[in-house]
């Protein structure tokens, strides 16, 4: 069994509340005060949805509201089918890994996944992912295919089931993504944003001027300190989530320090708030510098986030990490850079990798969050000089990445050399090998005509 488990029970049924389960969950979760005021919330918003409902109903009558309903669902399945149909038809893969799942340490998690477009469809096979695991990483939902379909299809219209009509998902029973009864599932969306971008790179040559390169597809480096505060003698819990770097994009720079594709309503609190609550010092909290990929349009960058304890307590160290597997660029760009946890004890000078959970921190130990950055899109020698120099003016891109990735020459005072520029672009393209070039040449055809299989 995993923590307490609740299958599909009514809180209100005939618009009375159920005052025993209510009960049961207010007595099960740690902070019943913040929780159960966004369930109440969560509640009201589905009282009023309910009543607008009914309003329209009584405006329009059934047989008219129905028909508008199943017209939206028409329109946008088309709207997604157009984009599939210009697709070439084939099979495409790709595949990805976590480095471990925090129970069997070292032994990567492999993510395989194969896109097949016909005709206005698509299948979306994850059959070739990993088998359920022990440790608390497994997922049961269909939802990571959807997310990558609806993102390439129509990623700023509303969603609704028209949507997913000419998608079909397989995931066979037993799957990482399909878990069973009774496999762990507690951190089961820590997996997802990885599967979600190992299907949109699939497509990379299918959809060249659509697809983003890698993106640091984690939660984001959960910052998770709990314990109790000594001064007030009330339980505390640091849950701050960071954002990462997601992918260069064909037609510009990744986002930084944002969360994955799979939290988007997910926000932080302020600085002020944590240390007001909680016995820590955020320190610094920076976007984190040469964290990004290199490329035409770069990646998004990581965060860097230095916290000191003021009391004893236990740190969870642990999130699915992607060393070896970083975020990946796309066209000739280069991978962004994975994430992290450090821990300096008091006295100590080196900061230490940390993997693991519950582990007792002292007071006055210091733990630094360093986030993933996305992957760069496109050849880095193309990238224009003037935003490389902005970059290095700006602290994003120092200037010995600038020289070495993107061959841009900054004088001290930052003024860009433009000579010098020109001739080491030149220097760096012609050290290429030949089957450097040659690659270069077949991804820049792929992506004029429109790829293919």
């Amino acid at each position: 069994m995993e923590g307490l488990q609740l299958d599909q029970l009514k809180i209100y049924e005939e618009g009375e509340l159920n005052e025993t389960l209510y009960r049961v969950i207010r007595d099960n979760i740690r902070f019943p005060e913040s929780s159960l005021g966004d369930m109440k919330s969560q509640m009201a918003a589905c009282r009023l949805a309910a009543r607008r409902l009914d309003e329209l109903f009584n405006r329009y009558g059934r047989d008219t509201l129905l028909a508008g309903i199943a017209q939206i669902f028409d329109e946008t399945e088309q709207k997604c089918r157009n984009v599939v149909s210009r697709l070439p038809d084939g099979v495409y893969a790709a595949s990805a890994s976590i480095d471990d799942d925090g129970v069997l340490r070292g032994e990567e998690v492999p993510i395989h996944v194969k896109v097949t477009v016909e005709a206005g469809d698509m299948t979306i096979d994850l059959s070739g992912c990993s088998g359920e695991r022990k440790a608390a990483i497994n997922s049961r939902t269909y939802a990571g295919a959807r997310v990558a379909y609806k993102a390439l299809t129509g990623a700023f219209d509303p969603v609704n089931e028209g949507s997913f009509r000419a998608l079909k998902v397989i995931i066979p029973e037993g799957n990482i993504m399909m878990a069973r009864f009774p496999a762990p599932m507690a951190g089961w969306s820590g997996i997802v944003p990885t599967v979600v971008d190992a299907i949109v790179r699939a497509l990379a040559d299918a959809m060249p001027d659509r697809v983003p390169a890698g993106h640091h597809a984690l939660l984001g480096g959960a910052v998770v300190f709990f314990g109790t505060n000594p001064k007030t003698s009330r339980r505390f819990v640091v849950q701050s989530i960071e954002g990462g770097g997601w992918g260069g994009r064909p037609f510009e720079d990744g986002a930084s320090g944002t969360v994955s594709v799979c939290q988007g309503d997910v926000r932080n609190g302020s600085i002020e708030g944590i240390e007001l609550k909680c016995p820590v010092v955020v320190e610094s909290r920076n976007l984190r510098t040469d964290s990004c990929g290199a490329g035409k349009f770069r990646g998004g960058l990581g965060i860097d986030l230095q916290v000191r304890n003021l009391m004893e307590g236990r740190w969870n160290f642990e999130q699915p990490r992607r060393s070896k597997c970083p975020p990946w660029g796309l066209w000739g760009g280069t991978p962004g850079e994975p994430s992290g946890y450090f821990l300096r004890l008091p006295g100590e000078r080196e900061f230490k990798l940390m993997t693991g959970s519950r582990i007792p921190v002292p007071i006055g130990a210091q733990v630094i969050v360093r986030t993933g950055g996305g992957g760069g899109w496109g050849d880095p020698l193309e990238r224009a000089p003037a935003r490389a120099q902005e970059d290095v003016v700006e602290g994003l891109v120092s200037a010995a990445a600038a020289r070495a990735h993107y061959g841009v020459v900054l004088r001290r005072d930052t003024s860009l050399d433009e000579g010098a520029t020109e001739q080491l672009r030149k220097r760096l393209r012609s050290a290429r090998t030949p089957s450097t070039k040659r690659e270069r040449g077949r991804r820049a055809q792929r992506r004029r005509s429109g790829g293919g299989s």
